[in-house]
């Protein structure tokens, strides 16, 4: 489960829970392909379209994303409110191609990376995560923009900076769930 990360009454984040958050999703990786062996990935996943090494591709996705969505917000969240409804807007007109591409990265990753690299490749974009939370002012954690509903669940009309960080961990949450894969050694 997801823990709520502005704390009652201050309407400031809790950083650490964001940092915990992505720790506890880092780990559950690791947990998942360590105990996953290769007809294990290859199962098919539970309610998608892709087996087990995909969708954990695809949950990986979540995390390698957020470089450009904290790009877009802070940047949006700088502007007008209607320069970010417009983008919006012109972004779920678009929800047809995008799920397409959404589909076929997650299947073609899945497919062809190695187990290590997706390992590596978490790591890493956890610790860059991590780093770029740590740097972020309460100023910059309330920067927010509207998003394209249509593309995720987990996309509300408007999301502030400090949304954006919980949403790869929600969607990890989320996707997990449908794997098929044994539970953890």
């Amino acid at each position: 489960m997801v823990t709520p990360v502005f704390q009652e009454n201050t309407g400031r984040v809790d950083k650490q829970e964001v940092h915990d958050e992505l720790e506890r999703a880092r780990q559950e990786f690791h947990a998942l392909l360590a105990a996953a062996g290769e007809d294990d990935l290859r199962r098919a996943s539970s309610g998608t379209k892709w087996n087990n090494r995909q969708l954990l591709f695809h949950m990986l996705l979540g995390y390698l994303i957020m470089r450009a969505l904290l790009r877009l917000v802070h940047w949006f969240g700088r502007r007008p409110d209607g320069v970010s409804r417009w983008y919006a807007s012109l972004l779920n007109a678009g929800t047809k191609p995008f799920d397409v591409v959404n589909f076929a990265g997650s299947w073609l990753g899945g497919t062809t990376m190695p187990r290590r690299w997706m390992l590596a490749l978490f790591d890493r974009t956890i610790v860059k995560l991590h780093r770029r939370l740590d740097r972020e002012t309460d100023a910059d954690l309330t920067l927010g923009m509207h998003y394209p509903t249509r593309w995720d669940p987990f996309f509300r009309d408007y999301m502030t900076v400090a949304d954006v960080y919980r949403f790869p961990t929600q969607h990890f949450d989320f996707h997990r769930a449908q794997l098929t894969l044994p539970a953890e050694r």
